[in-house]
């Protein structure tokens, strides 16, 4: 009986490690240098969402500018301000070379999310950064070429919170990966990735 329960158990924690193992070789810090390395299928792909004005806006309006896209939710309690209230400072750093990048909110809860609530949302931002939204079938294509992992977890209030990666992922000016800024990245390290994907480094 004992080895029944042991053995689904056993299995179970094999699974976690391969998937942490997995995780790691995908969003691994090359020693020797200052970029993320990334194994298999790179983050992007073509989208077409809505912004907080209710304007459309694609990978192809962006083609031949770089741009830093993150995801979150704004019924996010820490994560999502700090990022963007980080990006903020950093594009405020870079002073007019901020004008050369784009900076992309996109939300994984696109039930809540609507253009008139990313853009009460982000008055608390720099006005350079871009909410962008659109149906569950859209965001959920986006999140997945950016290989974004997120879930809808219910509170114990009948209501509902989403769990969601916390990297920031730098797209150079033809719209392929470049980098990624880890959530707590510094200041100081932040603005120099920034400068990198800028000069296409």
């Amino acid at each position: 009986m004992r080895a029944r329960i042991l053995v689904p158990l056993l299995l179970a924690a094999i699974a976690i490690l391969v998937g942490a193992a997995g995780f790691l070789l995908v969003y691994s810090k090359d020693p020797s240098a200052t970029r993320t390395v990334v194994s298999g299928a790179l983050p992007g792909g073509a989208f077409r969402l809505t912004d907080q004005n209710g304007a459309m806006v694609s990978d192809a309006d962006l083609k031949g500018r770089p741009f830093a896209i993150f995801f979150g939710f704004t019924h996010c309690p820490e994560i999502c301000p700090t990022t963007l209230w980080e990006m903020s400072q950093a594009l405020a750093a870079l002073g007019p070379e901020a004008d050369q990048v784009k900076v992309l909110f996109v939300t994984v809860d696109p039930e809540r999310d609507r253009p008139e609530m990313l853009q009460q949302y982000l008055q608390s931002f720099d006005p350079r950064i871009t909410g962008l939204t659109g149906s569950e079938a859209e965001i959920t294509a986006v999140a997945k070429a950016y290989r974004v992992y997120w879930r809808k977890v219910p509170t114990s209030d009948g209501d509902y919170t989403m769990d969601h990666s916390a990297m920031i992922y730098l797209m150079d000016r033809q719209g392929r990966f470049a980098d990624t800024i880890a959530y707590g990245t510094p200041g100081p390290e932040r603005v120099a990735a920034l400068r990198r994907l800028i000069a296409g480094a």
